[in-house]
């Protein structure tokens, strides 16, 4: 009698993997807008879009940004953000979602492969993403909560070896093959999560993981065509509210603060 076999999932990291650009930065029109933050720093974090799109990932700037933004969210209200999500997410990610990334998850359930988002963003914005997707899990950073609002401390931080000690962790829970498990990234510090994968890929990497893919051998893909995520998936109605101005504190406005405290350095983003 041959053995059952054990399931097995993919796992795809979010920003320029499933998202055309980085899911952070996508807010900053609609805080201008509501004069949340200035002109300029719309500017700046349009530089910062910009840097991030072009080049990788750095693990010490990336140390700075995760320590502003737990700064920065403290004493947010936690159901605030959620309803901002809510309300507002699909009208900013609406044209950034990659056709190819869609069609990989469509191919990976009906292979009867679970999907798991793995993604250094917050949980609050994560999660309705894969949802819209139809991804049956996520894995996201989480802020620490007392009386309704962040303190300002995180939970768990869903970067580089995290990630990959979170995937052996639902591994080892759902009883995923890691050995027939598939994983996509574009960042090299997403390495550690794909190399506990027996099929890692590297979706437009930066230059750093493009150099590990060859060395290793791992397939290079090429995304190239962001279309409206209502064309592929339904999406929820739109109910534009003043509390999608709040999001400001786990994304847009941490990035464009944190880009002009570092103005007149060459620096590479990734979030």
């Amino acid at each position: 009698m041959s053995p059952v076999a054990r399931p097995t999932a993919a796992f795809f990291d979010l920003d320029k993997t499933i998202i055309a650009r980085s899911s952070t930065f996508a807010f900053s029109k609609e805080f201008q807008a509501s004069g949340l933050i200035s002109r300029g720093a719309v500017l700046r974090s349009a530089y910062a879009q910009f840097v991030y799109l072009v080049g990788g990932a750095d693990h010490d700037q990336m140390e700075k940004m995760r320590q502003f933004m737990s700064q920065l969210v403290s004493g947010w209200d936690v159901q605030t953000v959620r309803d901002i999500v809510a309300d507002t997410l699909h009208n900013i990610v609406e044209p950034l979602v990659y056709d190819e990334a869609v069609d990989l998850i469509e191919e990976h359930h009906a292979a009867g492969r679970d999907v798991i988002i793995v993604s250094t963003s917050g949980a609050e914005m994560v999660e309705p993403i894969g949802e819209m997707l139809g991804a049956d899990h996520v894995v996201a950073t989480r802020m620490e909560v007392a009386d309704g609002r962040y303190t300002g401390k995180i939970r768990f931080y869903a970067y580089a070896e995290n990630k990959a000690k979170a995937i052996s962790d639902l591994a080892r829970k759902r009883g995923y093959d890691l050995a027939g498990c598939y994983a996509y990234s574009d960042s090299i510090t997403d390495v550690h999560m794909l190399e506990i994968v027996g099929h890692p890929f590297a979706v437009n990497p930066d230059k750093d993981l493009r150099k590990i893919a060859r060395e290793r051998g791992w397939p290079i893909l090429v995304f190239e065509r962001p279309v409206a995520l209502g064309s592929r998936v339904r999406l929820p109605p739109t109910k534009p509210t003043l509390a999608a101005l709040a999001i400001a504190g786990m994304a847009g406005v941490g990035a464009a603060v944190w880009i002009n405290t570092r103005r007149g350095r060459r620096s590479r983003i990734g979030f």
